[in-house]
């Protein structure tokens, strides 16, 4: 009986891969991702609505659902955003407790945004660390 996998590749869990995608870039705290964005690096929230309605957003991060994601950075993208200006571009990626942003950064460097890295703990350690919040 096949198991669908056609490459011939082991199967992986979740904790293993988050493993491995994180071992190609480096990650930043609440305070380095707010002074990388104080010196242009973009933020990008991933969260929900319910979160961030719930919980507030990062003052000039740019929301952006994890399923538009790709097509709203991708420089070369017709769907892009405003700020999607180059695979250059300093992007912080931050979801609500640094999980799934790690794969969504994964996401990005594969089209090139060899820059994008994620926030450790997401946007609970960045509420936690007293940074500024807006309703």
């Amino acid at each position: 009986m096949s198991d669908g996998r056609r490459d011939g590749a082991e199967p992986v869990g979740i904790d293993e891969l988050l493993e491995r995608v994180r071992a190609g870039f480096v990650r930043v705290g609440p305070r380095e991702a707010a002074a990388a964005a104080s010196d242009g690096a973009l933020l990008v929230d991933i969260r929900y609505a319910e979160l961030r309605e719930r919980d507030g957003l990062i003052p000039g991060a740019l929301v952006v659902e994890r399923n538009e994601l790709e097509w709203r950075l991708d420089p070369l993208g017709s769907h892009r955003a405003p700020q999607a200006v180059s695979h250059d571009l300093r992007i912080v990626i931050v979801c609500n407790e640094g999980y799934a942003s790690s794969l969504a950064v994964a996401s990005l460097r594969q089209l090139g945004l060899h820059r994008a890295t994620d926030l450790i703990g997401g946007f609970q350690a960045w509420r936690a660390a007293g940074l500024p919040v807006e309703r």
